[in-house]
């Protein structure tokens, strides 16, 4: 397989022994059929040489990338969901398939999957994914990354020509195998179920394998002072990951421990949303009744997910220190916030006083749109600050209303950064790219209906050209 020299295998996660995970075959697809083969991802780990053929080998089949894991590992994982405990999770259709270095950088990545067959943890279940949920996943992954918020990314997207019946979808409903390229597939509920089993030496061992990865400044301590450490870092990334989640407007819909990793990065998009309009109640998924998850209590959610990682870190350090290594949650999380808010604004930030201050004008502001102003619309009119530009454009008859006068007021104090961004051809028309519901259920009715993928290439290239103007990375 002719991956390139930027290509570096280091299969690592395999050290940590059969307790950890599971060996498991693929499923043998009837159908082949790229649909999405991201290049630019592929580029940063060496793969971007591969052909099309020794593409649906990797990441429809499955055969093993040069010198790296020999076969697929389905890992072992609890949870908490929607805050009740459930043992009997883990990797139930889906595997990690490789993992390697990426370029420049030198990070450890993982690519897994989503969709690729049965594993021990299937329990009843088929083990697949639908096309439909590949193409939303491809979608929240690329809109994610062009807003600035760490997230997989999806990797490959294939069809598999079978038919899958599901209850909150029309069915029959075509299938598909997804990879995505991520920092870390180790979950919060990976400690849990080792805590569950009372194995303090596989906790250890956890924290001994993660540390050199992905918290380097962890390495040299030990027992206790290493568990606590972990937690903070783990909690400092979360913070910032729930800000940027915040600042882009989004709702992930099913923040169980399982769903989020020790590396602070978003994936495994289910029934996600972005806000047409600023509504902290605003719920992704249907059946979240009671609000849990909706946007205005992902920080508070996050937050008691890093309490349960805690809980299994007890078997190894003292509550007191445990509790006291989440209590920079708070203001870390409103510092990130701050920076997120004017980062998305195109601003350079006068300092945490001023910041605070122009958030609540910024948040003040978006509620006083009311159902008139969508979310971003907002900070596409006032990206650097400019106020002739959003006072020309075609809502500008809502930012003279009395409630948007502290938010001009607060702005205007504020200088541009890298204003020369105005430029990108992304700011010259009137709308923003936006990636609300409706839009993704047509742009899979045209794949539905007649086969039509142009509209989704259209959508996924015009978020890259988005991402391009924001330059947010």
């Amino acid at each position: 397989m002719p991956v390139s020299s930027a290509y570096t295998a280091d299969p690592r996660l395999v050290a940590l022994g059969p307790e950890f995970y599971d060996p498991v075959r693929p499923a043998d697809f009837p159908e082949t059929i790229i649909r999405f083969r991201n290049d630019r991802a592929a580029a940063t780990v060496g793969l971007d040489t591969l052909t099309d053929a020794e593409w649906i080998a990797a990441f429809a089949r499955f055969e093993a990338l040069p010198d790296n894991q020999a076969e697929p590992l389905a890992l072992r994982y609890h949870g908490h969901q929607f805050r009740n405990y459930n043992p009997q999770l883990g990797d139930g259709r889906g595997f990690l398939f490789a993992q390697l270095r990426e370029a420049g950088s030198g990070r450890l990545l993982d690519l897994g999957t989503k969709g690729s067959g049965q594993t021990p943890w299937s329990r009843t279940a088929d083990g697949r994914l639908t096309l439909k949920g590949g193409v939303r996943e491809v979608l929240a992954t690329e809109m994610l990354e062009a807003l600035g918020v760490p997230t997989s990314r999806t990797f490959s997207l294939i069809e598999t020509g079978e038919e899958l019946y599901r209850g909150d979808e029309p069915s029959p409903t075509r299938s598909a195998v997804l990879t995505r390229l991520s920092w870390s597939n180790i979950r919060f509920g990976t400690f849990q179920r080792h805590a569950y089993f009372d194995r303090p030496d596989l906790l250890t061992a956890l924290i001994d394998h993660i540390a050199p990865l992905y918290y380097p400044e962890l390495a040299e301590l030990q027992g206790a002072d290493k568990a606590v450490g972990l937690l903070a870092a783990v909690a400092a990334r979360s913070a910032h990951l729930a800000a940027r989640w915040m600042a882009a407007g989004f709702v992930h819909g099913v923040l169980n421990t399982d769903n989020m990793n020790i590396n602070g990065e978003s994936f495994d998009y289910g029934p996600y949303r972005f806000l047409p309009r600023s509504d902290p109640n605003f719920t992704a998924a249907y059946f979240d009744e009671t609000g849990l998850y909706s946007f205005g209590r992902q920080p508070e959610a996050v937050f008691w997910n890093l309490t349960q990682l805690a809980g299994t870190l007890t078997l190894l350090a003292d509550e007191t220190r445990l509790r006291a290594a989440l209590d920079d949650f708070a203001p870390l999380y409103h510092q990130a916030l701050r920076e997120a808010v004017v980062m998305r604004l195109g601003l350079v930030s006068r300092g945490e006083d001023a910041d605070k201050a122009l958030l609540q004008t910024v948040f003040a502001a978006l509620a006083d749109g009311g159902e008139a102003l969508r979310w971003e619309p907002f900070f596409f009119d006032w990206f650097c600050g400019d106020k002739a530009r959003a006072m020309m454009g075609p809502r500008a008859s809502l930012y003279r209303s009395a409630g948007f006068a502290p938010f001009i007021e607060a702005v205007a104090d504020y200088a541009p950064d890298r204003p020369e961004r105005l430029s990108h051809a992304y700011f010259a028309g009137p709308q923003p790219q936006e990636l609300l519901y409706d839009e993704i259920e047509a742009l899979w009715a045209k794949i539905a209906d007649a086969d039509d993928w142009a509209p989704f290439g259209d959508k996924v290239a015009a978020i890259r050209a988005a991402g391009a103007g924001w330059a947010f990375a």
